[in-house]
């Protein structure tokens, strides 16, 4: 509980208060942009993941990485696409750049060579081209690439995919927020009677969105999702407490003439409930930081960060802020401009049997149904009327799918290479290999050649083949195919080997945030469920809180299933933990109100008077966060972005229907079971 020495020193030192956050906040913007955003999924990765060793023992070995891109150039020839190959190759940071002359030799006809090995290069008068972008720059290579190869012709692959999202990303976290803090706006001016007033929530919550934005030039980066979701998720969920200090001190100033009182009975009053809101939160975010995929402990980090800056924004800055300039507030009141609704309490109470009805019956469907969705472990594929997208689709109708896979083995014994390369050329779906024996042939020794052409091959220690293969980038074919080439290669070499790859990535990821998805749910439910027993002092209001908002992410998670839509895993797993964190407090705001009423009178006329006075405030931060989530949706061509903000919007809404329907329905029908299981409940007793 807030003492008065800290409210009497912050309204003595309102003033230094206020110049010091704004400073810190404009430091703050200085420092943001030396932060950097990392695209790279891989990097998020354990170290002991299969993949990422597989990628270390490679770039040990090898001075030449994984082809990361295809490019298709039309109507040429032989000669003009060789002529392509060396210029593709001239670019600064392109390099392996692989095409037919690499799988057959071109000197002879192309008419009696093999058909199928030169139709996955030359087709139509088209070649396809194999190549390396360099990790770091593929903004400026694949625009080099664009600008070598004309409007006309196409480029895709990872390295495409991680050029766009880097493009977008800035300019598309802008057009949210631009959407967003209008939106916003007009929800605050809505529920409030100043026209001023939603001004110092966003700014109480803007300066803590930018210092957090700051500060993670000590994490060194963050990752693309994180700068991307955080800012909005923590204005969306964070706002909450600005509006309780606030309104809370319009209340206090009904009371009393004297200004600084206002405030301190509005901080010693509103605390508990904003510490409340702000750890159930906080909590539920650490969960995200214990994932061993790191994407989601990057974003949780970040949002712990974000609720601990905001909530010392709220308590420190929007108080001495206020009291600043207060008279701004009153000099632009205004009539309420929604009118009052009246007996929604009673409305509502009358559908209690059908809510808890309905929600019963949804409750088991909903939970295996979510856990059920075709899952999608990367980014997904990107829209159709971006240029990435237009050209994938290019490519694929001339020369279909390609996702290649790179295969290390011991080096050493030309026969079993020899061997190996055959049955790998064999397996389903894979459409050609690239390696020694079959590019070179097996009857030549690499010590009668030049270093040009065994390096690609060979190191010191390994030898390398290159699979290409006509499956997508993820799913149960592609999946099965990896592990069918692991058990291939496995079997001649005893476990000495290393596959690796874009799908081979996504196979890591889909194993790592799987067991994830246990861990951090089970510690989310815990720890949320910690904060409650200690805030109501109950065994059953806190399970009644959680089944309520439980329930709420299950049928959320369950309409893709469904609708069949694929979802993507990520995002899955984030709004899994991030829609109970942050809806919760809509149901904590409900049943604190509900236990106060019911001190006072019978459990009827108390959940009637609750939802009377408290459906305004929960609609306002359901609404508030609804939009944030719509409008990531909307704006982000990035499909894990997108997928978060489309379940973080349908889940808000979720909650608050439950919250509104259900829990009030939950409360009266166990009111009994709650006053006997909560401590001092001091419940009214009839006469």
């Amino acid at each position: 509980m807030i003492k008065i020495n800290f409210s009497t020193l912050l309204i003595k030192y309102k003033k230094p208060i206020v110049i010091l956050f704004f400073a810190i906040a404009l430091i703050s913007v200085f420092m943001q942009s030396f932060v950097k955003v990392n695209y790279d999924m891989v990097d998020y990765l354990p170290e002991d993941a299969p993949s990422v060793e597989a990628m270390n023992v490679l770039e040990e070995e090898f001075s030449e990485s994984v082809t990361n891109a295809r490019v298709m150039v039309k109507n040429v020839s032989i000669q003009e696409a060789l002529q392509y190959k060396q210029e593709l190759a001239a670019i600064d940071g392109v390099s392996n750049v692989m095409w037919l002359d690499d799988a057959i030799d071109i000197k002879t006809p192309i008419e009696i060579a093999d058909e199928e090995t030169v139709e996955n290069y030359y087709k139509d008068q088209s070649a396809l081209f194999s190549l390396t972008v360099a990790e770091g720059n593929e903004v400026e290579i694949t625009n080099d690439i664009y600008e070598l190869i004309g409007e006309e012709n196409a480029m895709s692959g990872e390295a495409v995919d991680m050029a766009f999202s880097q493009k977008m990303t800035g300019a598309e976290s802008f057009n949210a927020a631009a959407l967003l803090v209008p939106i916003v706006i007009i929800i605050l001016v809505l529920s409030t009677t100043s026209w001023l007033e939603p001004v110092f929530f966003l700014l109480a919550i803007g300066v803590s969105i930018l210092i957090n934005l700051g500060t993670n030039l000590f994490l060194g980066e963050v990752s693309f999702v994180t700068q991307s979701v955080s800012p909005i998720l923590q204005l969306a969920v964070s706002l909450d407490y600005a509006i309780f200090l606030l309104h809370s001190f319009q209340f206090h100033r009904q009371q009393t003439t004297d200004i600084e009182e206002a405030m301190r009975r509005a901080m010693k009053q509103s605390f508990p409930a904003i510490a409340a809101s702000a750890a159930t939160t906080f909590f539920g975010f650490m969960a995200l930081t214990l994932m061993d995929f790191e994407i989601g402990a990057d974003l949780g980090l970040n949002l712990v960060k974000g609720i601990l800056l905001s909530f010392i924004s709220v308590v420190v800055f929007l108080p001495a802020l206020t009291l600043w300039f207060y008279k701004w507030i009153d000099r632009t009141q205004h009539k309420n401009l929604l009118p009052p609704v009246k007996n929604i309490g009673h409305v509502i109470m009358k559908f209690r049997i059908p809510s808890l009805l309905i929600v019963f019956i949804i409750l088991v469907p909903g939970f295996i149904a979510q856990s059920q969705t075709n899952f999608i472990y990367g980014s997904g594929e990107l829209p159709d009327n971006t240029r990435a997208g237009k050209d994938t689709m290019l490519i694929e109708e001339t020369f279909g799918k390609s996702t290649p896979m790179v295969v290390l083995v011991p080096k050493g014994d030309v026969g079993k290479e020899t061997a190996l390369s055959n049955q790998l050329s064999d397996l389903n779906h894979v459409t050609s290999v690239i390696s020694y024996p079959n590019t070179v042939g097996s009857v030549i020794p690499s010590d009668y050649l030049d270093d040009a052409v065994t390096d690609q091959f060979y190191s010191e220690n390994f030898t390398r083949m290159i699979l290409y293969t006509d499956t997508d980038k993820e799913g149960d074919v592609t999946f099965s195919l990896i592990d069918t080439v692991h058990e291939t290669v496995n079997d001649y070499y005893d476990n000495q080997t290393h596959v690796l790859g874009e799908s081979v990535t996504l196979y890591d990821i889909k194993n790592i945030v799987t067991k994830d998805n246990t861990i951090v749910n089970v510690m989310t439910l815990v720890a949320i469920a910690i904060v409650l027993l200690i805030t109501f002092r109950s065994i059953t209001l806190p399970i009644i809180l959680l089944v309520t908002i439980q329930t709420a992410v299950w049928v959320n998670l369950s309409i893709p299933y469904f609708t069949d839509a694929p979802l993507v895993y990520v995002g899955y797993l984030i709004v899994s933990t991030v829609q109970l964190a942050a809806t919760v407090d809509y149901a904590i705001l409900l049943s604190e109100n509900y236990t106060e009423n019911r001190k006072e009178m019978p459990a009827f006329q108390a959940i009637k008077q609750t939802i009377n006075q408290k459906i305004f405030s929960i609609s306002i931060s359901a609404s508030i966060l609804s939009s944030v989530g719509f409008i990531l949706a909307w704006t982000s061509s990035n499909p894990i972005v997108s997928s978060i903000g489309l379940l973080l919007g349908r889940g808000a809404l979720l909650a608050f229907i439950l919250v509104v329907f259900f829990l009030p329905a939950m409360l009266y029908t166990f009111d009994k079971v709650v006053q006997k299981t909560t401590w001092k409940a001091n419940f009214f007793k009839e006469k």
